[in-house]
Order: structure tokens, then sequence, then C-alpha cells
């Protein structure tokens, strides 16, 4: 039986995504504003957020910092989105700070229709802002790395004001609401710092920083000149080469050394390199090409999300570089607005045997549908099935008897796909025990 905080959060979802502060301020005085009472880190970028944020929160914990994490979506559970120390909030608290929520708009509705006004109405993503408010704040944390949902300058995340914002990248996303170029895309990012004149009305106060990378030339200088316009310091860091991580791609090393830099930053004289080189080499962010080993320390599986071209353009430069040669089993799945035959296309050199599937999401493709783009493509399917354990173990007894192509079993396309994989795997590999005890949540909630 469905739980009544979560009840709530499901009426939320009619209202979609809503850029802009007002319903997030107005909550967060009612609820006594637990956003000012721990310091904040901001995570903004097209792409990179969320390993970015993983490995920041990481190595601020390392440091003795009690630590905050908030990121989306999540793979199996909501309870992911909301850590402390690398612990998921559990589904107790997540229940009774949800109905806090509900109260706090009854409340505020209640009195602004009185007054002749709108009603507050939170969306999904401001009522989960709001709850790991709470959260934090009630457990005391010292600092919270908070990845932005949309943007930055209008995310209910910049409500918490913090004072370093890590800009990761920068790309054309939602530009019917962030802009119809990069360099609009790019300001709306920095803005989650506050601009001063807009949003709220006021400049920003205190010392705050950028710390900038993954963007082109010409990019920065504008970031370079923005963060001036807005009193702030920018850090373009280089990369660090002597980074090593679980997840493979030298992407993730970009990402990770935005985190170092953001930690040193904020850490200052208690920064510990050595530390923070040591604690990332343990820190997997979970589905994005991350290696399962077997009891005998071979790797069976590798988990990628790549959803688009762009991500799948990385996995192929990664399998190239750690993978040179090999050819692998796939089991691969899409959704229906994904440009599967692009997709299909730039992973063919890479896939030996391909194996098909789909989870029960109303989004996915259907099997006829993937099966015919691959016809279209002169790829042959070696399988084909919903996803289950059943299936899975029949892929996986398929890749362990080819010897020929003595390589993990990649499963990629869609991270719904990687989320219900994790939940069908999470008994059986050590990299996925964070997983354990979870309580999964339906994908509808992304």
């Amino acid at each position: 039986m469905q739980s009544a905080g979560m009840e709530y959060l499901e009426s939320r979802l009619m209202f979609g995504m809503v850029p802009g502060l007002e319903s997030t301020r107005a909550l967060c005085d009612a609820l006594g504003n637990p956003e000012k009472k721990f310091r904040s880190i901001h995570v903004v970028g097209t792409n990179g957020k969320g390993s970015t944020s993983f490995y920041l929160a990481g190595v601020l914990q390392a440091h003795g910092l009690k630590t905050g994490l908030y990121v989306s979506p999540h793979l199996v559970s909501l309870q992911e989105r909301i850590r402390i120390d690398d612990v998921p909030i559990p589904v107790g608290d997540l229940d009774r700070l949800l109905l806090k929520v509900k109260s706090a708009a009854e409340s505020v509705s209640a009195g602004r229709v009185a007054a002749g006004m709108s009603p507050v109405e939170p969306t999904f993503f401001e009522v989960l802002t709001l709850v790991a408010f709470l959260h934090y704040a009630e457990q005391g944390v010292d600092v919270a790395v908070l990845e932005a949902g949309m943007g930055g300058r209008l995310d209910s995340t910049a409500v918490a004001g913090g004072e370093i914002a890590v800009v990761t990248s920068i790309g054309l996303e939602h530009t019917e609401v962030l802009g119809p170029t990069e360099s609009a895309i790019l300001r709306e990012k920095m803005g989650v710092l506050g601009v001063p004149g807009e949003s709220s009305g006021e400049a920003i106060s205190g010392q705050k920083t950028f710390i900038v990378g993954g963007i082109s030339g010409a990019l920065l200088e504008e970031a370079r000149e923005y963060a001036t316009t807005l009193g702030c310091t920018c850090i373009v860091p280089e990369i660090r080469e002597d980074i090593v991580l679980p997840n493979l791609g030298h992407h993730y090393i970009e990402n990770a050394s935005l985190s170092l830099a953001a930690a040193a930053h904020f850490a200052h004289e208690k920064y510990d390199d050595a530390l923070a080189i040591k604690t990332l080499a343990t820190r997997s962010w979970a589905g994005r090409m991350q290696l399962l080993a077997g009891s005998d320390g071979r790797t069976r599986v590798i988990l990628d999300g790549a959803h688009n071209s762009h991500a799948v353009r990385r996995l192929v430069e990664t399998l190239r570089t750690y993978y040179p040669g090999k050819k692998f089993h796939c089991l691969f799945g899409a959704l229906k607005d994904k440009d599967v035959g692009e997709m299909l296309r730039l992973m063919a050199p890479h896939v030996a045997c391909w194996h098909i599937t789909k989870t029960p999401y109303p989004r996915f493709r259907e099997l006829a549908d993937l099966r015919g783009e691959m016809q279209t493509l002169g790829l042959p399917v070696s399988s084909e099935g919903e996803l289950s354990r059943e299936y899975l173990n029949e892929v996986l007894a398929a890749c362990d008897a080819d010897k020929l192509n003595d390589a993990p079993l990649l499963i990629t396309g869609s991270l719904y796909m990687i989320g219900a994989s994790i939940e069908l795997l999470k008994a059986d590999f050590v990299e996925l025990a964070f997983f354990r005890g979870l309580e999964p949540t339906t994908n509808e909630h992304r």
C-alpha cells in the first residue's frame, strides 16, 4: 500500500516542470528556512552534474565534513536522491518530510487564497528539494552538494544560496526555457548563485566562486566576464591526469578534476590532496561506465546509461581506450523518443552479439520496433526478451560461453533499463550493495 507522503508526491507530477523560485521560497519561509542551516555547493551543467556531485560529496566526507548529496534522477529508488554521508534518506523520514511539505503548502495556499491570490502548487522536483533541505537541516550536515534539476537561476536548488557553483559543461538543452544559444544557457546556469536585479532582486552578498570546466574557449571568456559582472571569482582548473576512478572514461576524470578544485576551495587549508585522490579511487558512480566483477575478480558486466547519440559517442571512445579490439555481447533497450538508429550505428563496430530488451515502462521502444531498426542496419539479433532475471541470466550465460569474444556483457541504451538491471543484479555484485534494502520506485518519477 502506498504511503500518504508518496501519494502527495505523485499528485505533483501533473504540474510538470515549472521554472521559478516563488513557490520554493514561500515554502522555505513557512518551514523555517531549513536551507539556511547548512552551507551549500551547487553543481550545474548540461552533462556530468551527477558524477561531479558524487565525487565532490565523497571528497568532502573524507575530510570529516558531514555531507549531504542531492542528485537526480534515481536509478532504483527515490531514496537515492537524498543522501547524507552516502546513506540514503530512510523511507520513514522521506514520508514524514513529504507530509510536512504538504502541510506547509496547504497552509501557505490557504493564506494566499484568503488574500485573493492563487494557491501554491509545488512541482514534484520542488517538493523533493524541500524534503532534502529539511533532512539536511534536521541531521545537521556541514555542507550539501546540490545538483540542479534544470538550468540554475530558476532551479529550486538555487534558493539554498550556496557559495560555490561548479559548471560542468554547456550544451543546447531545454532551449524553450534556458535560451536558444549556449551563451544564454551558460548565463542561466551560472545564475544559480543569484543575479542582481533578477530572480531575487538582490545583489550577491559575500565572495562567491565559480569552478568552470568542459566548455569552449569562447564560452570560457564569457563565463569569466559574467562572473566579474556578478562580483564572483571564476576558477578554471586543470584536468588532473593523476586521478584514478572506478568509472571508465576520460570525461569522468574531467568531472573529478572539477570536484577536487571545488573541495580544495571549500576546505581551504584543511584540504588534503592525497586523501582526496585516494577517496576518488573508491568512488564508483552507479550505472555510468560501472564495472561489476565476479567472485574471481574478473569484470563480468559493464553498466552504462548512455541514452542518446552524444552519450554513445563517449561510450564508444571509452571502449576503444580500455578494450581495444574487443567486441561485446550487448544487452540493449531504449526509449521511443531516442535516435536509436544513430545509437546502434555508432556502437555496431564494437558489438559481436546483440540482445534486445525492454522494461514494462510505457515509454520503452517495443521489441518489434527495435528489431526493425536493427534489420534496417543489417545487424542480426542474437536474442530478445522482456527484462527479467531469467532473460538476464540467459544473456550472461551466452556471453560467458563465447570464448571468441572474451569481454564483459555491456548493458546500455537507457538509464531506465540500467536501473531495472541494477534491481535484478544488486544481490550478486558487491559494487551494487548500495541499492540493497532500498524501496524501489517506479520510473514515472524521473
